[in-house]
């Protein structure tokens, strides 16, 4: 039995993540944005709950790095964990919206939250990062991250957006799985999944949805306990070859670092 956190399981991929691993027998602790969140994710996972009983469910809101901060240390505190599945994630913005942090929020939820908890909370066994096939068209501009220049050069695009922090995502759990050589870290893509943000008009189910992310997190198959790979259906993929290079991917840790004040423990 592991004990696993799941972020972004209030609702879509995360949720339904969540229940396949209840069901399992694991330890499950759910993610929620806030109280009212934590109460739904609650009531619907009541009857997924496994030998492990019921969820441990941890707040906050990842568009704000305090709350993700303390989040980290509530999810350090609620016990040890044996992996964290990223999950949470905003889909493409219409426009460009800046947190409180003043941070574009779908950059802030989509990468730097993921960032700043792989620093604080204790290295699990295994991290699992939620991609997407759409990173293959991203680009990481490390000189326009978020996307400000081209904002105010009349150029933003929501979802050139949302594929640079897939990519990002990627090159990130790429970073982790080359810094961290003891702890199994990979990136995956779902697949176009039913989802809100999925849309109606998308072709996979939810259970197909979680399942890759389900057997990264528990197998002990020899293709989900190799580290630093992009899986889909359970299957590496190849990727932008971009992704796969160190200085690209130090490049990035360091302007996640500079953003947060925070840089990645050395192991």
């Amino acid at each position: 039995m592991a004990r696993i956190l799941v972020t972004g399981s209030t609702q879509g991929i995360g949720l339904e993540t969540a229940r396949q691993l209840l069901t399992g027998g694991h330890h499950v602790v759910v993610h929620a944005r806030d109280d009212s969140r934590a109460a739904q994710a609650r009531a619907a996972l009541a009857d997924a709950s496994g030998p492990a009983g019921a969820p441990d469910v941890v707040v906050g809101d990842l568009a704000s790095t305090a709350a993700t901060r303390r989040l980290a240390l509530d999810a350090a505190e609620a016990g040890p964990l044996d992996v964290v599945v990223h999950n949470a994630g905003l889909g493409a913005p219409e426009e460009r919206v800046v947190t409180d942090d003043g941070l574009e929020r779908t950059f802030q939820v989509n990468v730097v939250a993921p960032y700043l908890l792989t620093c604080l909370v204790p290295p699990p066994a295994r991290l699992v990062y939620l991609s997407s096939g759409t990173m293959r068209r991203g680009r990481l501009d490390l000189d326009d991250l978020q996307h400000e220049a081209r904002a105010r050069s009349g150029r933003f695009d929501g979802m050139q957006v949302y594929a640079d922090t897939k990519l990002a995502d990627l090159v990130l759990a790429l970073a982790v799985a080359r810094r961290w050589p003891d702890v199994v870290s990979n990136a995956v893509d779902p697949g176009w999944i039913r989802t809100r943000m999925g849309g109606a008009a998308a072709t996979g189910e939810l259970v197909e949805g979680a399942d890759t992310p389900v057997w990264l997190a528990t197998s002990g198959d020899e293709g989900a306990t190799r580290s630093g790979r992009f899986v889909h259906r359970r299957q590496a993929e190849d990727v932008p070859a971009a992704a796969t290079d160190p200085a690209l991917q130090d490049d990035l840790l360091a302007a996640l670092e500079d953003l947060t004040g925070t840089g990645l423990p050395s192991r």
